[in-house]
């Protein structure tokens, strides 16, 4: 039922902060992993983990959640997402170990799906149809400035205090949504009382998180055990492989499956998936390497680093209304997706171009066109999952685009993890080729670097040349880090522009006015 007055606003501002927590905690570790690898005493491909884990929990949950709201009630399940999610936060910050933490962010991202998921479809039952584009342009800014207020939030936290409070921030935030969800937030009719008639699909759950799992585990740790002449890997790949042709055999044919699959021979909601998890695989990746070569290359802090990330981004906070309002009339998802994967294409070529002595504010252009082709990318991509539904169909369409979005980002950081790696190793290779003996350049560095050394600390000479060759090694380790990620984002600009042409698959549909209003409430219920 709409509401008005001051109780609407409550349930705006209430659904949209726990969308936006929950979103913040998406990037707020992005800034934070230099500190807490070595905090936890890990090196970064390790930590990376704690964003995977996050994202892993989404996928599982996110398909699930409209199931789990009609058998708890929304009212209910919501409650226990925030407070699973705000334990969570404080249980992440009071970790002391790299297995610790991962497995709390995974709990964390189980209560955080949730969160995302069932505020957009509260705050929408606050209006009425007429005025939903309006909720969505609101839900649309959450979705946009929470990602973006986290790595400027985290950067400020890891300069002033400590990576442990990044997770304690959620917590007074999470206790004061949760009383206002207790008492403003009303239950739906009837909600949670019919679960004698609704199924549970456990067997098809259960392949969906071992197959999600062991994939995410083989193709995160697969460069670092050498892929399948590790037991380990070939076990866990064996393991994926049973979960995911399991999982596709039960959800194809139960009769109430949890993540209805069927609906993906809809040839228009097949492709979008493609370019849903194209667009997931790019925006977690940029994220999770932009901080990593601006800290460990650039010599960025993290405040500074969540900085260069803020200005440009409010760029798509503007315009997410306005693209909400320019769907609303009719306008085909199409030309926006395109347009929006040219633009990120464009970021990625520009960022694999810049120079090891860039500052802050060169990054401000390439960052606004990637905030610009965000905006374009959102909300049309889920209208154009829906075109050729039936509207029975519509949130089990956009359920099952939106677990794709969040598998494409998960996978996403595991490509680039090995790539990095695989780049690093050929690249350190091809600069170590270059020092020995006879070498002129090398031999006249290091006579220049160990006359200063001697200069500067009274050392012998043999003393200098040890110290001088370590500096060698450590700037030889950092140039081939900074081309290897520079490697990443062109490889990021291959998958943009290797899809665009697929979009004569796309179908386009002009939607009345009642379809725009059923599209938009179907994707508030299955986030």
């Amino acid at each position: 039922m709409a509401l008005k007055g001051l109780a609407k606003a409550i349930i705006v501002i209430t659904t949209v902060t726990a969308a936006v927590m929950e979103l913040v905690d998406t990037t707020i570790v992005n800034v934070a992993l230099s500190d807490m690898a070595g905090g936890l005493g890990v090196n970064i491909e390790d930590i990376s983990w704690v964003i995977t884990a996050y994202a892993i929990a989404n996928v599982i949950i996110i398909p699930l959640t409209g199931f789990l709201a009609d058998y708890f009630g929304r009212k209910n399940y919501y409650l226990v997402s925030m407070i699973i999610f705000t334990v969570a936060s404080y249980l992440c910050g009071q970790s002391s170990s790299l297995t610790e933490i991962i497995v709390w962010r995974f709990v964390q991202g189980i209560g955080g799906g949730a969160l995302l998921s069932t505020s957009q479809a509260i705050l929408f039952d606050a209006f009425e149809p007429k005025d939903r584009p309006i909720a969505a342009g609101l839900f649309g800014m959450g979705l946009v400035l929470g990602p973006t207020l986290g790595p400027t939030l985290g950067g400020y936290i890891i300069e002033h205090l400590s990576w442990q409070m990044i997770f304690m921030i959620n917590i007074p935030i999470g206790i004061l949504a949760t009383i206002l969800t207790f008492y403003f937030v009303d239950k739906k009719p009837g909600e949670g009382k019919n679960k004698s008639s609704i199924s549970i699909d456990y067997i098809g759950i259960l392949f969906l998180i071992v197959g999600v799992g062991f994939l995410q585990y083989v193709l995160e740790r697969g460069e670092a055990e050498d892929w399948f002449s590790s037991s380990l890997i070939r076990w866990c790949s064996l393991l994926a492989t049973i979960g995911i042709v399991g999982f596709i055999y039960t959800e194809l044919t139960v009769e109430k499956p949890a993540v209805k699959l069927s609906l993906l021979g809809n040839r228009n909601l097949g492709f979008t998936t493609i370019f849903t998890c194209v667009a997931g695989l790019g925006l977690y990746t940029s994220v999770f390497v932009y901080p990593v070569l601006t800290q460990r290359v650039l010599g960025f802090t993290a405040y500074e680093t969540g900085l260069s990330l803020l200005a440009p981004t409010l760029v798509a906070v503007l315009m997410m209304p306005i693209i909400g309002k320019m769907m609303s009339k009719g306008l085909s998802a199409i030309p926006l997706v395109i347009v929006g994967f040219i633009l990120f294409a464009c970021y990625s070529w520009m960022s694999a171009s810049v120079s090891p002595d860039v500052g802050r504010s060169d990054f401000f252009f390439p960052l606004a066109v990637r905030a610009l082709g965000i905006s374009m990318v959102q909300l049309p991509l889920i209208n154009q999952a829906v075109v050729g539904l039936a509207q029975k169909d519509y949130a089990g369409g956009i359920a099952l685009n939106n677990m794709i979005r969040q598998l494409g980002g998960a996978f996403g950081i595991a490509l680039a993890n090995n790539y990095i790696a695989k780049q690093y190793a050929q690249h350190s290779n091809d600069l170590r080729a270059n020092i020995y003996t006879g070498a002129v350049n090398f031999v006249q560095q290091k006579s220049s670097m160990v006359q200063y050394i001697m200069s500067k600390t009274g050392d012998t000479i043999d003393v200098a040349e040890k110290k001088a060759l370590m500096l060698i090694n450590l700037s030889i380790d950092k140039q081939a880090y900074y081309l290897s990620y520079l490697d990443t984002f062109r490889l990021i600009t291959i998958f943009f522009i290797a899809v665009i042409p697929l979009v004569v698959f796309l179908r386009t549909k002009k939607k009345s006015a009642e379809e725009i209003a059923a599209s938009m409430k179907a994707a508030s219920e299955a986030h």
